[in-house]
């Protein structure tokens, strides 16, 4: 077995190192830098468009009316749901879960999605599309509850949006007109990068926070069992939200639900929330890398 055929294959095992590698080796910074989950996600952005057809994602976005209902379901309804949900039980960690499912679709989730086997142009086509709504919803769901105190940095997110979405899918278009032969040989390596790459990332997020988290591990014990039940649900509810669509769409739209774009929530929690909520949007790491090779397997079940 080719090392790429074996670390796509194997590829929670990677990220779940990633998240003990990240526990055991302070990584040699204070703070979280904000540039790397920015540079990190672009290049995986970047790989995920040189392997797809941009017509083939333009025809998706011309679907409006799916892009607008599935789009409203991820950045209102799923966010509202789960926030007055816990708000009952815990304001706080209510604030941290709306940060956290307000989140576009993460730049990420096509190459998850193609990991899974879902319809990966769909996938990215809800990945940009969230991505352009994000600057406009997430500061619009924190005035909707009255947390203005939390202010949200729009041209902040325009910015990122920018050079995470759209400067990887200029370059890849470029190198994919000028270097078709090259791209095409070298396609198959592109999902285990994708792979190391989260890889990485997930040892610096983790990294980051990691003397906070073994300060008082029983502490987040429960806070960790929270956020697996919200990623699951979040699975189920992603899965059921286009039940008419065919089997490869509902695992895209699954995908973008649950894996957000954590990178995101870590930046602007470590810039506008509390120490406690950038925690936890750390610990989301947990459930976000682990999660998915079971729901492939759930997934190679159903019909």
């Amino acid at each position: 077995m080719r090392i790429s055929g074996f670390i796509e294959k194997y590829f929670w095992l990677f990220l779940i190192a990633g998240i003990f590698i990240g526990l055991l080796d302070p990584m040699p910074f204070k703070i979280f830098p904000a540039f790397l989950p920015k540079m990190l996600l672009g290049m995986m952005l970047f790989l995920v468009f040189l392997k797809i057809d941009s017509l083939q994602v333009l025809e998706n976005i011309r679907n409006y009316k799916l892009m607008i209902y599935i789009s409203f379901f991820y950045m209102f309804i799923i966010p509202f749901f789960f926030f007055f949900s816990i708000n009952f039980f815990n304001p706080e960690l209510a604030i941290g879960i709306l940060l956290l499912t307000a989140m576009p679709a993460g730049v990420s989730t096509p190459a998850l999605t193609d990991i899974v086997k879902g319809n990966v142009p769909l996938s990215l086509s809800l990945a940009i599309v969230s991505q352009i709504v994000a600057p406009f919803t997430v500061p619009l769901l924190f005035w909707l509850i009255d947390l203005n105190s939390h202010s949200i940095d729009k041209l902040l997110m325009l910015k990122d949006m920018a050079i995470i979405v759209f400067l990887p899918m200029i370059i890849s278009q470029v190198i994919k007109k000028h270097f078709p032969l090259i791209i095409k040989k070298t396609q198959h390596l592109f999902t285990s990068l994708n792979v190391l790459l989260l890889f990485t990332f997930v040892c610096l997020a983790i990294s980051s926070q990691r003397n906070t988290i073994l300060e008082n591990p029983v502490g987040l014990v429960w806070k960790i069992a929270v956020l697996y039940l919200v990623f699951i649900m979040l699975h189920v509810i992603g899965y059921l939200i286009c039940f008419k669509q065919n089997k490869e769409n509902r695992v895209a739209v699954a995908i973008g639900a649950a894996y957000m774009n954590n990178g995101m929530a870590i930046v602007l929690a470590a810039s506008y929330f509390k120490p406690e909520i950038l925690v936890l949007m750390v610990l989301s790491e947990l459930p976000w890398n682990t999660l998915l090779a079971p729901f492939k397997r759930v997934i190679r079940q159903l019909k």
